[in-house]
């Protein structure tokens, strides 16, 4: 009898808990550190579209709209779209997944560093949309 199969399956059911697990916690930690007013947090969540707001053309130009998190809490994405691909279609429902900075405000943060970092200095950041990972 083979146990390869058997095995394959737990360590593909280990890792889709450890994501789920991970995705959780990111969004506890967010809700932390807007409680606490805690900044320069790198995070790793997920939420929908709420709104799409036009993009900043002031200096670096940034794609910006809207998360709302599964715990209510939302959040203002900036994505660096001189230095990654903005987003394509995004649309109010869509679910979008981030791995970047957190930064207090009243409004519940900003997510930055959604991209990688040309210079080395700082972790690169990332979002998926449809399937896409823009970085």
């Amino acid at each position: 009898m083979s146990f390869k199969p058997l095995y394959q399956f737990a360590v593909l059911l280990s890792l889709a808990c450890f994501s789920l697990f991970a995705l959780a916690s990111g969004e506890q930690q967010i809700a932390s550190a807007f409680k606490n007013k805690v900044s320069d947090l790198q995070v790793n969540s997920s939420g929908y579209v709420v709104r799409v707001l036009a993009d900043d053309e002031q200096g670096s130009r940034h794609q910006r709209f809207i998360l709302k998190l599964n715990n209510g809490q939302t959040l203002l994405v900036a994505h660096n779209i001189d230095l990654a691909p903005g987003l394509k279609n995004l649309r109010v429902g869509d679910k979008v997944e981030f791995f970047g900075e957190y930064e207090w405000n009243n409004k519940g943060g900003v997510i930055h560093w959604t991209h990688h970092d040309p210079a080395g200095r700082h972790i690169d950041g990332w979002l998926k949309h449809r399937g896409v990972q823009y970085d």
